[in-house]
């Protein structure tokens, strides 16, 4: 009798320690995955994007002119140095090599010209800066939204393998039972059959939904710079719809300046403007030009000559007369300026008439989403209430298999049309963020 209690007292102990065991498994298995949030996401792939990095670089080469607009009136300096040699080549007895036919010269000069338009060639450069800066921005809220668009499409496409794992787990349990009621007799060998057909084509479902997830999520951790595999990676995040309401008018009015695509046509005009005026008081306006140039050497008296040097300068004013003429290639030249700024003005107002079309589209699809939405809420509570009644009557043998199939089915494709209809609206959010270039609370 005491052995007996003692083998009951130490299987009891080796009992009570599988659960600390199994807890700390599935605590090293958590340990082993890498979470990875939205803003994690969104970090990476800014370090990660080629795109990026090139703007980046044309950003710093830009900043890099503007910090140094002083080139642009620095004058031109040279220095020469040379060694000369003179001879007959057929005269008085032809060429001959000697030290005395041999001499050295030095010279150094120093040039510079202005003209009127070189404020406004400076201001060009200034402005290109500018343009760029807005581009490197736009590019990163770009990628921002391309990254959250994925982001999303995968945390939706995981609560869809775990609805279509839902519903396999549903579709074996009712094999269970079946099994049990054919083998007693209470159903066919055709009902009994028809479950296994319904799990196995449950299994195939939710088998092809977690291959595509697993192809998805590779290209996006590739877009992030990772080489973790998907089975050691977890995006951590969910789909959340709240009701928000906006005004598309009052956008309009508020951010519709601060798009990047309007804010960039404006500074094509200014730098097309820019570009004219500096054209005209380029070859309109005088220019000046001045330089100064020294010369020094041994002359023809050889390298041991004496030295001797001599320094001059110069002040030139340019008068351009033909740009004056009407029809002439000058005269040509700002007109055709002209007219590039028209079409650049004309390009603007199309900008922001397609803009304003896209706000106000995107604020009445939300609406509608959002409509589409409820009603997927109630076609899920009235699809889960189906359902149950129509498992009830299976086990009261008043349905057959297949409709309590179709029932389950119909739940299933309920909840992914609601799941559908949420990630529509979020997706639908973040459109209309990009839209305006603001944050709209579309957080997390």
């Amino acid at each position: 009798m005491r052995r007996i209690d003692t083998a009951k007292h130490v299987f009891l102990f080796f009992f009570s320690l599988l659960p600390l065991k199994g807890g700390c498994f599935l605590d090293a298995q958590e340990t082993n995955v890498t979470r990875i949030t939205l803003e994690e996401a969104q970090e990476r792939a800014l370090r990660q994007s080629v795109s990026l990095q090139k703007s980046g670089l044309d950003l710093e080469s830009a900043a890099y002119s503007a910090s140094r607009l002083w080139s642009e009136f620095f004058p031109s300096i040279s220095a020469n140095a040379g060694v000369n040699y003179g001879s007959n080549l057929f005269s008085n007895g032809g060429f001959t090599l000697e030290e005395n036919n041999f001499s050295y010269s030095v010279s150094a000069g120093v040039s510079l010209s202005l003209n009127a338009g070189l404020p406004l060639s400076m201001r060009i450069i200034t402005l290109a800066y500018q343009s760029q800066l807005l581009t490197y921005e736009d590019t990163k809220r770009q990628i921002g939204v391309q990254i959250t668009k994925a982001f999303y499409n995968l945390l939706a496409e995981k609560q869809n393998i775990a609805l279509l794992e839902e519903r396999l787990d549903l579709a074996r349990k009712q094999r269970e039972k079946s099994a049990i009621e054919f083998r007693n007799g209470f159903i066919s060998e055709r009902s009994d059959m028809q479950t296994q057909l319904a799990v196995e084509n449950a299994r195939l479902d939710a088998s092809r939904a977690s291959v595509q997830y697993e192809s998805h999520l590779r290209d996006f951790l590739t877009l992030l710079g990772m080489d973790e595999s998907s089975e050691q990676v977890a995006l951590d995040g969910a789909i959340k719809s709240e009701r928000a309401s906006f005004d598309s008018e009052a956008l309009i009015r508020d951010v519709l300046p601060q798009r990047p695509d309007i804010v960039r046509q404006r500074q094509t005009i200014e730098r097309l403007e820019l570009a004219k005026r500096q054209k005209v008081l380029s070859s309109k306006a005088p220019s000046v030009n001045g330089s100064i140039q020294w010369r020094g050497g041994s002359g023809s008296a050889a390298l041991q000559g004496q030295f001797s040097d001599s320094i001059t300068g110069s002040l030139s004013v340019a008068i351009p007369i033909d740009p004056w003429i009407p029809g002439a290639k000058s005269d040509q030249a700002l007109r055709n300026a002209e007219m590039d700024i028209k079409k650049a003005r004309l390009d603007l107002v199309n900008i922001e008439s397609v803009a304003k079309n896209e706000i106000r589209n995107l604020c009445a699809n939300l609406r509608n989403l959002w409509g589409t939405i409820e009603i997927a809420y109630m076609q899920v509570n009235i699809a889960e209430r189906a359902h149950q009644l129509t498992e009830q009557a299976f086990q009261q043998g008043a349905v057959e298999v297949l409709t309590l199939e179709d029932a389950r089915n119909a739940l299933t494709t309920a909840r992914q049309q609601l799941l559908s209809a949420e990630l529509a609206y979020k997706l639908g959010l973040l459109d209309l963020e990009a839209a305006v270039n603001a944050d709209l609370g579309s957080e997390v």
